[in-house]
């Protein structure tokens, strides 16, 4: 089994809504994310998949969320822009470029601080 991993970032600002804490307050965060790609078998050329895809599907979903206010984004209206929802939204719209027959998204991780992260994945 082969696993790939790139990391990136993207700042952007947020509220928690029906949360008690500091972070219920407008608040932003330079958020880290690792992607992490998995596949069995290489293709004819060496490679599960080019890191130059990866890198890119990654950097057009996150420049939708870069600088901006969460909580005015879709699907972020509705639910709480926590580090879970904002890793399962990357999840969702980079699996639907990124998986090929032979490699697949595995896991995102959003790192909110040095200290704090959010991951998530499909079995």
């Amino acid at each position: 089994m082969y696993e790939l991993k790139i990391t990136t970032q993207f700042a952007a600002a947020h509220q928690l809504r029906d949360f008690e804490g500091d972070c219920e307050h407008l608040h932003g965060h330079n958020w880290k994310v690792d992607v992490y790609i998995t596949g069995e078998e290489l293709a004819s050329n060496g490679l599960l998949i080019d890191f130059k895809v990866i890198k890119n599907e990654t950097k057009r979903i996150l420049d939708s969320l870069d600088h901006t206010f969460l909580n005015d984004l879709e699907p972020f209206k509705i639910l709480n822009p926590s580090s879970e929802n904002i890793c399962r939204y990357i999840y969702k719209a980079l699996s639907k470029k990124i998986n090929q027959k032979n490699a697949r998204l595995s896991k995102v991780t959003a790192w909110e601080s040095d200290f704090a992260c959010a991951s998530y994945f499909e079995p």
